[in-house]
């Protein structure tokens, strides 16, 4: 894959996708994947636009988009679009909106090929986290939960009492899905292991937004 930036971030090394007009996609790359120089100046301005983010979930996007995919996959990716910072939707909602149903949605959300930007992780099940692209378990969930919080999403009176265990264990996956659905959300605590590299790369006042208390949980002042 030709890709036109290689960006480091807290949660991984993302992979920037441009044309000569606008950004076509965001891939996560291994881990191990060394970051590259935006070769182009509508990469820089799309790495420079995620920093801004991640320093401040507030941060706007104005980078041109260019998601390719069906005339339905389009039109769940607007939807998408339209879902405020600190807000979730279900994937049921979305189905009703668009007279569709919650499976071409969920579809439609693991095809989309610009995440973060466009904020797929704002769509979650009715009474579970939902999937995050193309995954159901293990690290994607991870970042999902991270970009959540990261965002301010609040805890749904479904939820109950947050039940705080290992947050990279299958138990503790099992636990923290439970409660998702429509309107404000769970803050969830964040994975010690994304919480760390955040606070180093921001620094000063923005890792001063993240507190890491003993039981791990990442809360914003």
């Amino acid at each position: 894959m030709d890709y036109q930036a290689k960006l480091a971030t807290p949660i991984g090394v993302l992979g920037i996708r441009c044309d000569d007009s606008a950004l076509t996609g965001i891939d996560w790359l291994p881990a191990a994947e060394k970051p590259q120089r935006a070769s182009t100046e509508l990469a820089q301005k799309a790495c420079d636009q995620l920093l801004a983010y991640f320093a401040n979930p507030d941060a706007k996007f104005s980078v041109p988009l260019k998601p390719n995919g069906t005339a339905h996959q389009q039109k769940v990716w607007q939807a998408m679009c339209n879902i405020p910072r600190g807000k979730t939707r279900s994937y049921g909602e979305i189905a009703s909106e668009l007279k569709s149903a919650a499976q071409a949605v969920g579809q439609a959300c693991g095809a989309n090929p610009i995440p973060i930007i466009i904020p797929c992780h704002r769509i979650v099940g009715k009474s579970s986290l939902g999937g995050f692209i193309h995954q159901a378990s293990g690290n994607a969930l991870d970042i999902k939960r991270w970009l959540l919080a990261h965002e301010g999403a609040t805890p749904s009176p479904l939820m109950g009492a947050l039940k705080v265990g290992n947050p990279l264990s299958a138990k503790a996956d099992a636990e923290l899905t439970q409660g998702w659905g429509e309107g404000e959300n769970v803050q969830p605590p964040l994975p010690q292991p994304l919480i760390k590299p955040l606070a180093t790369r921001l620094g000063g006042k923005a890792a001063k937004s993240l507190v890491i208390s003993r039981k791990g949980r990442g809360e914003r002042r």
